[in-house]
């Protein structure tokens, strides 16, 4: 392996290292501040998770990168592992916007944020109930912007378990290679 072929590895290594740990634990900690209603430290985390994000695709640009220099792109386990990357991407751009929405729920309305006829308005349009179930435009403010919040927490925490798995099946693939 020549010295270009190390140092792609090990930049891939660790941007691996610091960018998807980061964004790991955000997603993780996210539910629990929703539940505790700490719109401070959500918008860290939504932060947090949007510049890990974007870094960690640094991760799969030198991947890439590594598998043109070492011409591996015929191994049926690197584009698995590029694939299943790719799906976390798209699966952790759904985790800010759903971090996002979850803020707007748990904003108060005097802080800048819509007045609560509005959050309802916006509720009724962004929700997706089944049939036959309670429309959450007929609850009050305080319980829609619960509602919100706590379905928005379900989708976090299901996705972002997803996203864990995958980053754990790469790494499989990575280290195993089959």
């Amino acid at each position: 392996m020549s010295f270009t072929d190390q140092l792609v590895l090990w930049l891939h290594i660790g941007f691996a290292i610091f960018t998807i740990g980061p964004v790991t634990l955000a997603i993780s900690s996210t539910p629990r501040y929703i539940r505790k209603r700490d719109i401070a430290i959500l918008r860290y985390l939504t932060r947090i998770t949007a510049i890990f994000t974007i870094g960690s695709l640094l991760v799969l640009i030198l991947g890439i990168v590594l598998g043109q220099l070492d011409h591996d792109f015929s191994h049926p386990w690197l584009t698995a592992a590029m694939t299943l990357f790719i799906v976390a991407i798209v699966l952790l751009a759904l985790i800010i916007r759903d971090q996002r929405r979850a803020i707007k729920a748990l904003t108060p309305p005097g802080a800048g944020e819509a007045s609560p006829d509005t959050a309802a308005e916006r509720a009724s349009q962004d929700s997706d109930q089944p049939a036959g179930s309670v429309s959450p435009a007929s609850l009050g403010p305080a319980t829609l912007a619960e509602h919100i919040a706590s379905v928005e927490r379900g989708r976090i925490a299901a996705m972002g378990g997803v996203v864990n798995l995958i980053w754990l099946v790469v790494l499989a693939l990575m280290v195993w290679q089959p």
